[in-house]
């Protein structure tokens, strides 16, 4: 059996304009959904920074430029630093919230870790994850460890870059080890950058 070029043509001419109008389509949909994602974002990582501190009324101004040393640092503990805030209450700072992605069992864990200026983690929150329902998302909801503290509450008041272990010094949610790694990665992530600052 033998094509013609002219079936060629068509054929290629059609998938071609499908292609145009699924490109405007799709172009079209970011266009007016882009501000509505960056607010749902920002109103997230406002929650969470207020979910890391224990003093009230604080305000969050953000790093403008974050230093490659710290980036640096964050990333040899396996997370990935996307934003830093200072801490401050009554005008004097008193710690710094860190924004960093580290991996989950199912992806990304986005979260921000506070760390008080005794480089000691003060809270961990969840901005985003898409770890298994009943399984991972037991972490990332705080669910009670085996020793009966909340997965994320257990980080509070340990500190130092690299120390923190599944099963050493940090519980793992039961069915859900991968997902307390990945935490763990990016709580170590924010104190190596917390480190780098001084």
């Amino acid at each position: 059996m033998k094509i013609e070029g002219k079936f060629i043509f068509k054929v290629a001419g059609t998938l071609t304009a499908i292609s145009l109008v699924v490109a405007l389509l799709l172009g079209l949909t970011n266009m007016l959904t882009a501000d509505k994602i960056a607010a749902i974002n920002k109103q997230k990582t406002e929650e969470a920074l207020a979910k890391v501190v224990s003093a009230a009324d604080c305000e969050f101004p953000p790093m403008e430029e974050i230093p490659q040393a710290m980036i640096d640092a964050a990333n040899e503990q396996g997370g990935k630093l996307s934003e830093v805030y200072e801490v401050q209450s009554g005008g004097d700072t008193i710690g710094y919230a860190f924004k960093v992605t580290a991996s989950g069992s199912q992806g990304n864990i986005v979260m921000i870790v506070g760390v008080d200026t005794d480089l000691t983690v003060t809270g961990v929150s969840i901005v985003k994850a898409s770890e298994t329902a009943g399984i991972g998302s037991k972490v990332i909801d705080n669910e009670a460890t085996s020793a009966g503290t909340g997965a994320l509450d257990q980080f509070v008041g340990k500190s130092g870059a690299g120390t923190l272990v599944v099963k050493q010094n940090i519980d793992a949610v039961t069915g859900a080890t991968v997902s307390t790694k990945g935490v763990t990665k990016g709580v170590n992530a924010a104190l190596a950058a917390a480190e780098a600052m001084n």
